[in-house]
């Protein structure tokens, strides 16, 4: 065991003088390959920056998983009461301490702005909504708990509207007047970011049984004032928890009345990795950079050990075994490429986690931006690694076979 360490102690140092002689030469050779696994590590690096945009992005549209929507629908003649479903519906969320539940109604407001009374979207949901869809605020907050018994109501609204309402301070309390049956003063407690480029605006609210916030007209922009139910659950047990769930609200709704449940998240649909395609291209691209850097360090490698035949020759006349030579030429290789990936390595961390690279990637809209992966540093230093050995097999298999008198007479 000790001969066995002692023989591959010294030939990584055989190795490393040897790069030392020829540092100006193995300098030019590894560029490439620094630059490879820089490009590689760079590549799998933003690769998670690009996966963590496109999550959140759908976690916005359809909620985080495991995200569930109920419905209701009647059976019979008579139409289901809203006040009932929504009544049965926060039971059921109370009874299983259901923490992130939501009413989410697409409908209208009438807002009395400079230009007139203009009616723009607006979302009616609960204080859970805002975690639940990653609703992004610029300004402002997000509801709490005690909106709920303001006297007047809070209200989010998104970033054009803000623009047309003069972008004043969300600390000044800016309000806006929603026009109904009667005119209602809303306070504005926040600003979220705008969702499609080129909006009118829209806004968020609260439900509220205390004002009288009705659309000017019913059916604006194709929405009904109808909630659905929305429940963020566990992942583990969200199929189990939600048919609970359904099955209590349609036992207290009564005969008449149907519910149903789905999972709306972003993973509902099959059991494939959605980002897979984003995964394959990011590793094909690593993978081609970094094939280009390794042929070129076959090339110089065995270009320099023809330079080397004499001195090897002489080394095996000396007593050299083959197993040495071959280790040594190959450990050459293997030495030079370990800190050229280490220099590309800290060169992709520098370059990824840059805040002006982060957000042209993130396109400004992350919420959590993922650290630096290790896993990526791993695969730098891996590759760099193993494409050192299989750049360093090839000369070191020319090297084994070279004839000891041939050699000396080179």
């Amino acid at each position: 065991m000790t001969g066995f360490l002692t023989s591959v102690v010294g030939a990584f140092v055989e190795a490393w003088a040897e790069l030392r002689v020829n540092k100006l030469r193995v300098l030019l050779s590894l560029v490439g390959v620094a630059v490879a696994v820089c490009s590689l590590t760079a590549v799998v690096g933003l690769g998670s920056i690009v996966e963590q945009s496109t999550r959140e992005s759908n976690e916005r549209a359809t909620g985080r998983p495991a995200s569930y929507v109920l419905y209701t629908s009647s059976t019979g003649s008579a139409e289901v009461p809203p006040a009932a479903v929504d009544e049965a519906f926060r039971s059921a969320v109370t009874r299983y301490d259901i923490t992130y539940a939501s009413a989410n109604s697409y409908s209208s407001r009438a807002l009395q702005l400079g230009d007139g009374l203009v009616e723009l979207p607006t979302q009616v949901v609960d204080v859970p909504y805002g975690e639940m869809h990653r609703v992004g605020i610029v300004e402002g907050r997000w509801f709490d708990e005690a909106d709920a018994s303001r006297l007047a109501p809070a209200v989010v609204v998104d970033e054009p509207l803000w623009r047309t309402l003069g972008s004043p301070p969300v600390s000044s309390h800016p309000t806006v007047e929603m026009v109904g049956a009667d005119t209602v003063v809303g306070v504005v407690v926040g600003v979220s970011a705008e969702q499609y480029s080129g909006g009118t605006g829209s806004m968020y609210v609260l439900p509220s049984d205390a004002y009288d916030l009705t659309p000017a007209s019913s059916g604006a922009y194709g929405y009904s004032d109808t909630p659905q139910y929305e429940m963020w659950l566990p992942p583990e047990i969200g199929d189990d928890l939600s048919a609970t769930v359904a099955a209590n609200v349609e036992s207290a709704l009564g005969d008449d009345v149907q519910v149903d449940v789905s999972r709306n998240d972003y993973l509902a649909y099959g059991g494939e990795d959605p980002f897979l395609p984003i995964k394959l291209g990011v590793t094909g691209v690593g993978v081609l950079v970094l094939l280009l850097g390794g042929l070129g360090l076959v090339n110089i490698a065995l270009v320099t050990v023809r330079q080397r035949i004499r001195e090897i020759g002489v080394r095996r006349s000396f007593g050299a075994t083959a197993p040495r030579v071959f280790f040594s030429v190959m450990l050459e290789s293997v030495a030079g490429t370990v800190v050229a990936g280490a220099v590309g390595v800290m060169v992709a961390v520098l370059v990824v986690e840059n805040p002006t690279v982060q957000g042209w990637v993130g396109q400004g809209s992350l919420d959590d931006l993922p650290p630096f992966p290790v896993s990526a540093a791993l695969v730098g230093l891996g590759s760099a690694t193993l494409i050192g050995a299989v750049a360093g097999l090839l000369p070191a298999l020319v090297a084994v076979r070279v004839k000891v008198i041939d050699a000396i007479r080179y």
